[in-house]
């Protein structure tokens, strides 16, 4: 009786992990199907997406994980966008920046007459 409720117990974990699985997978293809009007502070926005489609959106993903849909013709939204596109270039830039090696001294002197 134990080995049967042992069983029983272990293919219901096993489903309630296949079955969270698959529903984490639609999560990521889902559609906007309404957009914010509320602007979003630009420190709690980690990334963005942009959706085409029946309803055209800009996605913003925040710190906390949630999915938040704007209209991309909001001004605030391409305010934000912008932001976020030159935090994006500037860390990249960072990252692809080499230090230099030393640098020789040329032994030049400059006169000035006046």
């Amino acid at each position: 009786m134990r080995l049967l409720t042992l069983a029983l117990l272990g293919i219901c974990c096993l489903t309630a992990y296949i079955v969270e699985g698959v529903g984490s997978e639609v999560s990521d293809k889902s559609t906007c199907v309404s957009l914010t009007t509320q602007r979003l502070p630009v420190n709690r926005i980690k990334t963005y997406t942009i959706k085409e489609g029946s309803l055209k959106a800009v996605i913003f993903i925040t710190k906390r994980g949630l999915k938040v849909c704007a209209d991309p013709q909001a001004k605030w939204v391409k305010d934000v966008v912008k932001s976020m596109d030159r935090k994006s270039n500037t860390r990249n830039n960072m990252i692809q920046t080499k230090p230099t090696g030393t640098q020789q001294s040329t032994n030049t002197a400059v006169t000035l007459t006046g």
